[in-house]
């Protein structure tokens, strides 16, 4: 069930789109302004409202670490912001000067997209905040993108109808004509899914468009040329253009917000209307799961973003204790610190935890002089129950089996992975051994047994991090 538990009315004209960090909301509007609020409350943060756009803001996204807030206008500019203090970091001009309408962080933090009414699309560098790479899209305005979860890819979307996937080198890899009237969202999912058809595990994929329509897709790496976009199904219930889109954190509900005003919510696995929401008064423009927490943000040419709670039976991913073994703690960021405080009913230390940089290592290391000293808590009791939840996780840790997680496991060989590659079947292998099966002129999966579609192998950088993080933990701890 979702229950309206709050609205923001502060904007003074239509609100164009809202993105959550684990700890803020920012919502952005025709009135030039990106107002952040803190989830704690939903009151605005001291340094909000953020002005520095000449003309209507279209869209704003934070970075992955949510220490970065990006937002887009009309007046042709990208501006990079500080989360901590509001801070104008950069001003990234558009080449063409042309009305910026999307922008989008890669998972790393490592690339901006910025994608104009122009057709052209912008990759910029954000340790430099210089123009990495530009292109342009076939026809029409670019206003929508996503990127993969790994990084490799991302799509855009055109008000012409067409899904363009391009790499992380700005190279066009597949163009499909997707919505007849023009799309206006896509997200991808952060949860890989498998084709019971095939065995394989795909990314999911969300469009709409201006036919009404929300379709679902399966995309793939499927050989040397590029990658495979393949249609799955197509999710009715909206009776006018569908405005937005957006995928939940654990990819099992996508959101959707029409011209019709009403945002519906939907099971991905099966199609089903899970929810209707009717409140908006007028277009629903935009709308936004957060990422760790039953919250959902929906915001409306009516200038209000209403904010709706889940009563879910399952926790939140990324909001549970349970969680906590999937990462190293001493490598938790510093919204997975943020996670860790809602779960301990601790959320009022979440802003003074993020302002004072406190990620999984500095958690770890808090002891009752640094709590009364350099985070200022004055209450013994309150350092107390921090300290006693610290103690907790530290003694957790130590009970956390020394097995080695199956998914470092080369299938192949059995063997922790050193240097992991993602083969055309969608599992993931340690190189040599998947070039030695390769090279016996074998071309099908080891794990299915099927024809390998292609037998390009491309580099699992996620979860070569996780194995090094998963490496470092343990001999810290043995």
């Amino acid at each position: 069930m979702a229950t309206l538990i709050h609205t923001l009315a502060d904007h003074s004209d239509d609100v164009n789109y809202c993105a959550f960090s684990s700890s803020c909301l920012a919502t952005c509007s025709l009135d030039k302004t990106i107002r952040v609020y803190s989830l704690n409350n939903f009151t605005e943060l001291p340094y909000s409202p953020l002005r520095g756009h000449t003309y209507a803001v279209h869209c704003c996204c934070f970075s992955p670490s949510g220490h970065v807030l990006a937002s887009c206008s009309t007046d042709g500019t990208t501006v990079v912001w500080d989360t901590h203090d509001g801070r104008m970091l950069a001003v990234l001009e558009q080449p063409s000067g042309s009305p910026v309408r999307v922008c989008r962080f890669s998972p790393e933090s490592t690339y901006l997209v910025s994608g104009a009414a122009d057709g052209s699309v912008v990759l910029w560098n954000m340790q430099s905040l210089k123009l990495y790479r530009s292109g342009n899209v076939k026809d029409g305005s670019l206003v929508a993108c996503a990127f993969s979860p790994n990084g490799n890819f991302f799509i855009t979307g055109s008000s012409c109808g067409d899904l363009t996937i391009w790499d992380d080198k700005m190279r066009c890899l597949y163009n499909e004509k997707a919505h007849d009237l023009g799309v206006s969202c896509c997200d991808i999912s952060s949860q890989p899914i498998s084709d019971g058809e095939h065995g394989f595990r795909y990314f999911q994929m969300a469009s709409c468009g201006q036919d009404n329509q929300i379709k679902l897709w399966l995309i793939l790496f499927a050989d040397f040329l590029g990658v495979e976009l393949k249609y799955k199904c197509t999710l009715n219930g909206h009776s006018a253009p569908v405005l937005a889109c957006a995928f939940s954190y654990d990819g099992q509900m996508l959101v959707s917000g029409s011209v019709d005003k009403c945002v519906i919510i939907h099971e991905t696995s099966t199609g089903n209307t899970l929810h209707t929401l009717s409140q908006h008064t007028r277009y629903v423009t935009t709308c936004a799961f957060a990422p760790y927490s039953p919250l959902l943000a929906t915001g409306s040419m009516d200038k209000t973003v209403n904010i709706w709670q889940f009563d879910l039976k399952q926790p939140c991913a990324g909001n549970t204790v349970e969680n906590e073994s999937k990462v190293a703690v001493e490598d938790w960021s510093e919204d997975d610190v943020s996670a860790w405080l809602c779960a301990q009913d601790l959320a009022d230390f979440v802003e003074l935890f993020k302002m004072n940089n406190i990620d999984g290592k500095e958690l770890l290391n808090l002891t009752k002089e640094s709590l009364t000293n350099e985070l200022k808590i004055e209450s013994l009791g309150l350092r107390s129950r921090v300290l006693q939840k610290i103690e907790e996780l530290r003694m957790k840790m130590m009970s956390v089996s020394v097995a080695i997680p199956d998914e470092f496991l080369c299938p192949i060989t059995r063997e922790l992975m050193k240097d992991p590659v993602i083969a055309a079947d969608g599992y993931s292998y340690e190189k040599e051994a998947m070039e030695n099966w390769i090279s016996n002129k074998r071309r099908s999966s080891p794990m299915t047994n099927l024809p390998l579609h292609s037998l390009m192998l491309t580099p699992n950088r996620t979860l070569k991090m996780a194995i090094s993080r998963w490496l470092e933990t343990q001999q810290k701890y043995s």
